[in-house]
C-alpha cells in the first residue's frame, strides 16, 4: 500500500475504532448471524464482523440470549441497531455494550418498506438533525464506539449537500466513524434487490467527504466485488467494507489477512478452514441447532472449483434435515475431491 493509505489507517487507532476498521464484512439481514459470523472469524482473524441489524424493540423487549448472544472467537464484531428514538437507541447500545460488542452502529441505510414504516434505515437521511439527536443519545449511553452507516443520498436529494449534511451532524454529536454505502437509495419505485445495483455507484462521492474531512474515519461501501479493489479503495479512505461478494463467495476472505492486514492467513484452504469449523458444529448440535443452519452460510465456499456443484447439492440434499450430523458436512466437503481453494488463499 501507499504511504498515504498507511497514514489514512492510523487514523482509525487514533480514534479508538482499531486497525480491524480498515475491513470489514456488512451486516446483512437473515445472512450475518452467528454463525456465518464464526465462519467468517475462521477465515479472517482481524477482519471486522457485524450482526445482522436489529431493531430497538427487539433488543429492549425481546430473547436478548438469542438475539444478541456471540461467540467469543467473533471479536472485533459490532452491533448494528435499527430505530429513531433516541431514548431507545441509547437503552438498546447500553444493552449491547454490557453484552460484550466492540463497537454500536446506527442503520441509516437500510431501504426496505418494514424499515421505512419503522421510520428509521434509509428514510433517515431526510432526518439529519434526528440522526444527530440519536448519535448523542447513544455515545452518552455507551464507552465503544457509536458509528453510523448511510448512504449518500436518498431519492431526489442532491448527494452533495445530503450526505455533507448527514455527516457533519452525526459527527458533531460524538459519531466515532461513519460507512458510506456508495449509492442512493431510492424509495419509492425501487425494492431493497434493486437499490443494490440499480443506483449508480459514485465512490468519488465517498472520497470527496473524506478529503474534507480527514479526521474522520470513513469506511466505503457498495459493489465492491474483490480484496483488489478493496486495496484500492484504501489508498482514499480508512475502510472497507464487504456485503454480498464475502457472503457468497467467502473463499475471499481467507486472503484478507495477508492483502489488507499483512499479517499471514489462518489456513492455507477452505477445506482446511471448514475442518477447523467443527467442533463449533458439534458443540452447536449438542444445544439443539440443527446442521442447517450453519451449512446454509458455506454454500459458496468452493466457488468455481472442480466438485463445486457436488458439495452444494449434498448440502441441499443431506444437511437439512432435523437429524442431519456432522458426517453429511464430510461427506458433502469430500465431493470436492483433491481440487481445494489453495491457489485462492496463495
Amino acid at each position: 500500500m501507499s504511504d498515504k493509505t498507511l497514514k489514512t489507517l492510523d487514523l482509525t487507532d487514533q480514534e479508538g475504532l482499531g486497525p480491524s476498521w480498515r475491513f470489514s464484512v456488512a451486516p446483512m439481514m437473515d445472512w450475518t448471524d452467528r454463525h456465518c459470523r464464526v465462519f467468517h472469524r475462521l477465515l479472517s482473524r482481524h477482519a471486522r464482523l457485524y450482526t445482522e441489524m436489529l431493531t430497538t424493540g427487539a433488543v429492549i423487549h425481546g430473547d436478548r440470549a438469542r438475539l444478541l448472544g456471540f461467540d467469543p472467537s467473533e471479536h472485533p464484531v459490532a452491533l448494528q441497531l435499527g430505530g429513531s428514538n433516541p431514548q431507545d437507541l441509547a437503552a438498546a447500545a447500553k444493552i449491547g455494550e454490557d453484552f460484550g460488542y466492540d463497537e454500536i452502529n446506527l442503520n441509516v441505510g437500510c431501504p426496505s418498506d418494514r424499515v421505512q414504516d419503522g421510520r428509521f434505515g434509509a428514510c433517515l437521511m431526510a432526518e439529519p438533525q434526528l440522526v444527530a439527536e440519536c448519535v448523542a443519545a447513544m455515545k452518552w449511553a455507551v464507552s465503544v464506539p457509536v458509528t453510523v452507516k448511510c448512504r449518500i443520498g436518498i431519492d431526489n436529494q442532491d448527494p452533495e449537500v445530503a450526505l455533507d449534511t448527514l455527516a457533519r451532524g452525526v459527527v458533531d454529536a460524538g459519531a466515532d466513524g461513519l460507512i458510506v454505502h456508495a449509492r442512493k437509495a431510492w424509495l419509492e419505485g425501487l425494492s431493497p434487490k434493486q437499490n443494490r445495483d440499480i443506483p449508480p455507484l459514485d465512490y468519488q462521492r465517498v472520497y470527496r467527504l473524506k478529503a474534507a474531512m480527514p479526521h474522520v474515519p470513513i469506511a466505503i461501501n457498495g459493489g465492491i466485488g474483490s480484496l483488489e479493489e478493496a486495496r484500492a479503495h484504501l489508498d482514499h479512505v480508512d475502510g472497507v467494507m464487504l456485503g454480498r461478494a464475502a457472503y457468497q463467495e467467502p473463499w475471499r476472505l481467507i486472503n484478507v489477512d495477508s492483502r489488507v492486514f499483512g499479517e499471514p492467513a489462518p489456513f492455507a484452504s477452505m477445506r482446511a478452514a471448514l475442518e477447523a469449523l467443527f467442533p463449533y458444529i458439534e458443540a452447536q448440535r449438542e444445544q439443539g441447532v440443527r446442521l442447517h443452519a450453519i451449512t446454509r452460510h458455506l454454500v459458496g465456499a468452493f466457488h468455481g472449483v472442480p466438485g463445486a456443484r457436488a458439495f452444494r447439492r449434498a448440502l441441499a440434499e443431506n444437511c437439512t434435515g432435523a437429524d442431519a450430523s456432522l458426517e453429511a458436512l464430510r461427506d458433502a466437503i469430500g465431493r470436492i475431491g483433491d481440487a481445494d481453494m489453495e491457489s485462492e488463499a496463495a
